[in-house]
């Protein structure tokens, strides 16, 4: 038996080795873009993450919404950011009154440390006028 190779028809054609990538070529500005939804999936996966406590799933909400937790108990957004987070509104309030005392404790650390905060002899001296 005589045994004849014939060329197939993928290994005469040219442009048959740029077909046969990895893949198609992509713009920068499509693999940026890419990179940016991942980015943005990885974020809303940690924001509705059960393993991750409130305080660290409000924070990325804000981060992708650009927005800040208001400190208003009844503020309309809260509802929206309970659902986003998949906490209830009860842990919602929790990290506001959380954050309120935080700021209330540095505010008065600050105070302190200024040296603004007048000492128990000095307040019993201190009058007042009119």
């Amino acid at each position: 038996m005589n045994m004849v190779s014939w060329p197939l028809a993928k290994d005469t054609d040219p442009g048959s080795a740029q077909r046969q990538g990895p893949g198609p070529i992509r713009t920068r500005s499509e693999v940026e873009r890419e990179e940016r939804a991942n980015q943005r999936r990885h974020e809303l996966a940690v924001q509705r993450s059960e393993l991750n406590p409130p305080d660290v799933r409000i924070r990325v909400w804000e981060k992708l919404h650009g927005l800040r937790l208001p400190s208003d108990l009844a503020h309309p957004i809260l509802g929206v950011i309970a659902v986003g987070t998949r906490l209830t509104l009860a842990e919602v309030h929790a990290e506001q009154r959380a954050r309120a005392s935080r700021c209330t404790a540095r505010g008065e650390t600050e105070t302190e440390k200024s040296g603004d905060s007048l000492s128990t002899s000095d307040r019993s001296t201190t009058h007042r006028i009119g």
